[in-house]
């Protein structure tokens, strides 16, 4: 059949339609490369090193906590400085729970509460001394007077904790009563707080003070009642009193010892050529002195009006059925006679 015969619109539809067969896309291969390499062996290396890291621990765990070298086994191996009156066997005893087993299982912060809870003990340190060792530091308690409970006598400290007496020690304190172990600690603190204070201050009033303090009452904590002995005997300020051993009982209320302190040192010596045998004072009046306030039933009480800048006092109590007020009237003597 001619071509030519046709129009050519009619081939050009007779022409099938889809496209011309396109190239295979090619995919290209990658060749293994160093940097491919390098990362295989790096994860390698990391599965292979986690057994070895695994097993070097449990070899090293197991020698730190059972190898005998790590053990504590003997006394000698706990060293304890700091101890004077804390016998070393009561520090022993607490690690014998830990005898044969390795340093790193003993409790550090337990075996220190347990150590500090030892009466003469204030605070303790404890360390490990690899391999085998313990060092316990310790800082013990400072008393600082005996206290009298009954026919007992043991220490107590400015906390108030009560301190047995140690076998070996030369102490010298004043004795103070009124506290025992069954006054709650708080009380006892705070007691011991008042006594300390009053030390202080008689010190500064006069220095060797406390060489007269006898005996300090602390049962009442708003009356600090002190037995003195060696105070002077008689004449005047300044000058050559002399020495008398015979107690004298003071009130000394809970404040301004320093004053009073001072007051009493000063008059002293005119109370007693006044009111004959002085027994006892009370210094807790305001600008006033009581002489003998406990001798009411023999009526010797004598109240004595203290001068100018004399120590301030706190409370006042009966000084008895009768008894002889002293005034100072322009430095002159003023006896006024008082009965009831």
């Amino acid at each position: 059949m001619d071509a030519e015969a046709y129009p050519q619109e009619v081939l050009a539809d007779e022409e099938p339609k889809y496209l011309r067969r396109q190239k295979p896309l090619e995919i290209k291969r990658r060749k293994f490369g160093r940097k491919a390499w390098m990362t295989y062996l790096r994860v390698s290396l990391w599965i292979a090193a986690v057994p070895a890291v695994t097993g070097a621990a449990y070899l090293a765990e197991n020698f730190l906590l059972h190898a005998p070298a790590m053990a504590l086994l003997r006394p000698e191996q706990i060293h304890i400085t700091g101890n004077r009156n804390v016998q070393a066997a009561s520090v022993l005893g607490i690690f014998a729970a830990d005898r044969n087993h390795s340093l790193l299982r003993i409790p550090l912060e337990e075996r220190r509460k347990q150590i500090e809870s030892l009466p003469w003990v204030e605070r303790a340190t404890v360390r490990r001394a690899l391999p085998n060792h313990m060092e316990i530091e310790i800082t013990e308690r400072t008393p600082i007077a005996f206290l009298r409970d009954g026919s007992e006598m043991s220490l107590v400290d400015a906390y108030g904790m009560i301190l047995e007496r140690p076998l070996k020690g030369d102490f010298h304190f004043p004795v103070v009563s009124g506290i025992n172990a069954e006054t709650p600690i708080d009380q006892r603190e705070r007691r011991m707080e008042l006594f300390a204070g009053f030390i202080q201050q008689i010190q500064s009033a006069h220095p060797g003070a406390t060489e007269q303090v006898s005996e300090v009452d602390l049962s009442d904590a708003e009356d600090l009642r002190v037995t003195l002995t060696g105070l002077p005997g008689g004449g005047s300020p300044g000058g050559d009193w002399g020495q008398t051993e015979t107690p004298l009982l003071v009130h000394f209320g809970d404040s301004d010892f320093e004053g009073k302190y001072r007051t009493l040192l000063e008059n002293i010596g005119q109370w007693r050529a006044t009111a004959g045998r002085v027994e006892s004072v009370d210094l807790r009046f305001s600008r006033e002195a009581v002489v003998n306030p406990e001798n009411s039933l023999v009526a010797q009480s004598t109240a004595l009006k203290l001068p100018q800048g004399a120590a301030p006092a706190t409370a006042r109590r009966s000084a008895g059925k009768s008894g002889n007020k002293m005034g100072h009237r322009n430095g002159k003597k003023h006896l006024v006679k008082k009965s009831v």
